[in-house]
């Protein structure tokens, strides 16, 4: 079942938009004219859950720049 699938790829990529986007261009990426989507879908989740993909590697995060102030004097 889809559902079983959905829970074992979200047991590698927990964010679940992440998994959402992950799963988007991997099934874009695979996808055949012939088959169905479903198919190439339920594929990606099983190949995903079973660590075929390796580890999705979050991005560094960098603080915004400071905010510059300038003081008016009258």
């Amino acid at each position: 079942m889809r559902s079983e699938n959905v829970f074992q790829a979200a047991s590698r990529i927990p964010n679940r938009y992440t998994l959402c986007h992950a799963l988007a261009q991997a099934t874009r990426q695979l996808h055949v004219a012939s088959t169905r989507t479903q198919d190439t879908t339920n594929k990606v989740l099983v190949d995903i859950g079973s660590g075929s993909y390796g580890t999705i590697v979050k991005p560094q995060i960098l603080p915004p720049p400071p905010i510059e102030l300038d003081v008016l004097t009258i």
